[in-house]
Protein backbone atom coordinates (compact mmCIF):
# COMPACT_ATOMS: atom_id res chain seq x y z
CA UNK A 1 0.00 0.00 0.00
CA UNK A 2 1.15 3.66 -0.60
CA UNK A 3 1.79 6.11 1.76
CA UNK A 4 1.18 9.63 1.32
CA UNK A 5 1.03 12.74 3.38
CA UNK A 6 -0.75 15.77 2.65
CA UNK A 7 0.48 18.94 3.33
CA UNK A 8 -2.64 21.63 2.98
CA UNK A 9 -2.49 25.28 3.00
CA UNK A 10 -3.30 28.46 1.00
CA UNK A 11 0.38 28.62 -0.11
CA UNK A 12 0.47 32.46 -0.60
CA UNK A 13 3.49 31.92 -1.48
CA UNK A 14 5.30 29.12 -0.53
CA UNK A 15 8.16 29.18 1.56
CA UNK A 16 11.19 26.71 3.06
CA UNK A 17 9.17 26.12 6.60
CA UNK A 18 6.70 23.97 3.99
CA UNK A 19 9.56 22.37 2.46
CA UNK A 20 10.98 21.59 5.65
CA UNK A 21 8.15 20.48 7.31
CA UNK A 22 7.33 17.48 4.09
CA UNK A 23 10.91 16.82 4.16
CA UNK A 24 10.41 15.69 7.90
CA UNK A 25 7.44 13.94 7.59
CA UNK A 26 8.34 12.01 4.37
CA UNK A 27 11.52 10.31 6.28
CA UNK A 28 10.34 10.54 9.40
CA UNK A 29 7.35 8.16 8.68
CA UNK A 30 9.29 6.61 5.62
CA UNK A 31 6.41 8.06 3.41
CA UNK A 32 6.06 7.52 -0.49
CA UNK A 33 5.83 10.87 -0.95
CA UNK A 34 4.06 14.35 -0.03
CA UNK A 35 1.43 15.99 -1.71
CA UNK A 36 1.23 19.96 -1.18
CA UNK A 37 -2.51 20.70 -1.69
CA UNK A 38 -3.35 24.21 -2.50
CA UNK A 39 -6.92 25.81 -0.68
CA UNK A 40 -9.55 27.07 -3.19
CA UNK A 41 -11.32 29.28 -0.72
CA UNK A 42 -10.28 28.08 2.73
CA UNK A 43 -12.91 28.00 5.26
CA UNK A 44 -11.00 30.01 7.98
CA UNK A 45 -9.73 32.91 6.42
CA UNK A 46 -12.05 35.61 6.06
CA UNK A 47 -10.22 37.51 3.24
CA UNK A 48 -9.68 36.77 -0.24
CA UNK A 49 -6.51 35.44 -1.51
CA UNK A 50 -3.68 37.84 -3.07
CA UNK A 51 -2.59 35.66 -5.82
CA UNK A 52 -4.37 33.56 -8.73
CA UNK A 53 -4.72 29.77 -7.75
CA UNK A 54 -2.13 29.64 -10.62
CA UNK A 55 0.08 31.73 -9.36
CA UNK A 56 0.14 30.00 -6.03
CA UNK A 57 0.74 26.11 -7.82
CA UNK A 58 3.11 27.55 -10.36
CA UNK A 59 5.28 28.90 -6.91
CA UNK A 60 4.74 25.29 -5.76
CA UNK A 61 6.06 23.91 -9.04
CA UNK A 62 8.86 25.93 -8.57
CA UNK A 63 9.63 25.06 -4.60
CA UNK A 64 9.50 21.56 -5.63
CA UNK A 65 11.12 20.99 -8.49
CA UNK A 66 14.01 18.22 -8.24
CA UNK A 67 12.17 16.26 -5.56
CA UNK A 68 10.54 13.70 -6.76
CA UNK A 69 8.76 12.40 -3.23
CA UNK A 70 7.36 16.21 -3.65
CA UNK A 71 3.78 16.48 -5.93
CA UNK A 72 0.97 18.97 -6.27
CA UNK A 73 -2.61 17.49 -4.89
CA UNK A 74 -4.71 19.74 -6.51
CA UNK A 75 -8.37 18.62 -6.05
CA UNK A 76 -9.72 21.41 -4.17
CA UNK A 77 -8.65 23.53 -6.91
CA UNK A 78 -10.72 21.46 -9.00
CA UNK A 79 -13.88 21.84 -6.92
CA UNK A 80 -16.43 24.61 -5.91
CA UNK A 81 -16.90 26.19 -2.76
CA UNK A 82 -14.46 26.17 0.33
CA UNK A 83 -11.90 23.38 0.71
CA UNK A 84 -12.80 21.44 3.55
CA UNK A 85 -10.23 19.11 3.72
CA UNK A 86 -13.05 15.98 4.76
CA UNK A 87 -14.27 16.30 1.37
CA UNK A 88 -10.96 16.35 -0.25
CA UNK A 89 -9.45 13.21 1.48
CA UNK A 90 -12.62 11.01 1.00
CA UNK A 91 -12.63 12.20 -2.84
CA UNK A 92 -8.74 10.88 -2.67
CA UNK A 93 -9.64 7.85 -0.97
CA UNK A 94 -12.65 6.97 -3.74
CA UNK A 95 -9.68 7.56 -6.54
CA UNK A 96 -7.14 5.80 -4.63
CA UNK A 97 -8.09 2.67 -2.55
CA UNK A 98 -4.87 1.40 -2.60
CA UNK A 99 -3.28 4.31 -0.81
CA UNK A 100 -2.70 5.37 3.11
CA UNK A 101 -3.23 9.29 3.62
CA UNK A 102 -1.53 11.18 6.16
CA UNK A 103 -2.91 14.98 6.95
CA UNK A 104 0.32 17.01 8.39
CA UNK A 105 -0.46 20.40 10.01
CA UNK A 106 0.81 22.55 12.46
CA UNK A 107 0.19 23.10 16.13
CA UNK A 108 -1.61 26.00 16.02
CA UNK A 109 -4.26 23.65 13.63
CA UNK A 110 -3.80 21.48 16.36
CA UNK A 111 -5.65 23.50 18.73
CA UNK A 112 -8.00 24.45 16.16
CA UNK A 113 -8.84 20.62 15.61
CA UNK A 114 -12.09 20.48 17.31
CA UNK A 115 -13.80 23.35 15.13
CA UNK A 116 -12.87 21.39 12.10
CA UNK A 117 -15.53 20.40 9.31
CA UNK A 118 -16.74 16.67 9.64
CA UNK A 119 -13.80 15.84 12.11
CA UNK A 120 -14.60 12.62 14.15
CA UNK A 121 -15.62 11.32 10.10
CA UNK A 122 -12.39 12.86 9.19
CA UNK A 123 -10.64 10.93 12.11
CA UNK A 124 -11.71 7.47 10.14
CA UNK A 125 -10.87 8.63 7.00
CA UNK A 126 -6.87 9.81 7.50
CA UNK A 127 -3.75 9.81 10.56
CA UNK A 128 -3.06 13.03 11.34
CA UNK A 129 0.29 14.61 11.50
CA UNK A 130 1.47 17.47 13.64
CA UNK A 131 4.31 19.51 13.20
CA UNK A 132 5.63 21.29 16.56
CA UNK A 133 5.51 25.37 15.68
CA UNK A 134 6.84 27.70 18.18
CA UNK A 135 4.53 29.75 20.58
CA UNK A 136 1.56 26.63 19.88
CA UNK A 137 0.72 24.13 22.07
CA UNK A 138 0.25 20.48 20.93
CA UNK A 139 -2.12 18.85 23.34
CA UNK A 140 -5.19 17.58 21.82
CA UNK A 141 -7.71 14.77 22.64
CA UNK A 142 -7.56 13.50 18.98
CA UNK A 143 -4.88 10.40 17.75
CA UNK A 144 -2.37 12.38 16.05
CA UNK A 145 1.70 11.21 15.02
CA UNK A 146 3.85 14.14 16.26
CA UNK A 147 6.75 14.51 14.28
CA UNK A 148 9.72 16.43 15.47
CA UNK A 149 11.02 18.95 13.19
CA UNK A 150 13.24 22.09 13.43
CA UNK A 151 11.30 25.25 13.70
CA UNK A 152 10.79 28.32 12.25
CA UNK A 153 9.11 31.39 12.92
CA UNK A 154 7.52 31.80 9.37
CA UNK A 155 4.78 32.46 7.32
CA UNK A 156 3.52 33.24 4.36
CA UNK A 157 2.16 36.45 5.95
CA UNK A 158 5.11 37.50 7.04
CA UNK A 159 6.58 36.70 4.01
CA UNK A 160 4.04 39.18 2.05
CA UNK A 161 4.39 41.64 4.78
CA UNK A 162 8.29 42.10 3.96
CA UNK A 163 7.68 42.18 0.37
CA UNK A 164 5.43 45.03 0.99
CA UNK A 165 7.30 47.18 3.09
CA UNK A 166 10.10 46.11 0.24
CA UNK A 167 12.63 43.84 2.86
CA UNK A 168 14.14 40.90 1.13
CA UNK A 169 12.92 37.37 1.52
CA UNK A 170 16.01 35.53 0.16
CA UNK A 171 16.35 32.30 1.66
CA UNK A 172 12.74 32.07 3.08
CA UNK A 173 11.73 30.92 -0.08
CA UNK A 174 13.42 29.39 -2.74
CA UNK A 175 15.29 31.20 -5.25
CA UNK A 176 12.80 30.71 -8.16
CA UNK A 177 10.09 31.56 -6.58
CA UNK A 178 11.71 34.84 -5.20
CA UNK A 179 12.52 35.51 -9.20
CA UNK A 180 8.85 34.55 -10.46
CA UNK A 181 7.54 37.19 -7.62
CA UNK A 182 9.59 39.64 -8.60
CA UNK A 183 8.95 38.92 -12.25
CA UNK A 184 4.99 38.81 -11.61
CA UNK A 185 5.53 41.80 -9.16
CA UNK A 186 3.09 39.74 -6.56
CA UNK A 187 2.20 40.92 -3.28
CA UNK A 188 3.01 44.47 -5.03
CA UNK A 189 6.49 43.63 -5.13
Amino acid sequence: MKKAAILGGTFNPPHIGHLLIGNEVLHSLQLDEVRFMPNHIPPHKAQPLDVSDDDRVRMLELSIEGNSCFTIEKVELEREGPSYTYDSIKMLRKIEPDTEFYFIIGADMIEYLPKWHRIDELMELIQFVGVKRPQYMEHTDYPIIMVDSPQLLLSSSLIRERIKDGVTIRYLVTEKVRNYIEEKKLYGS
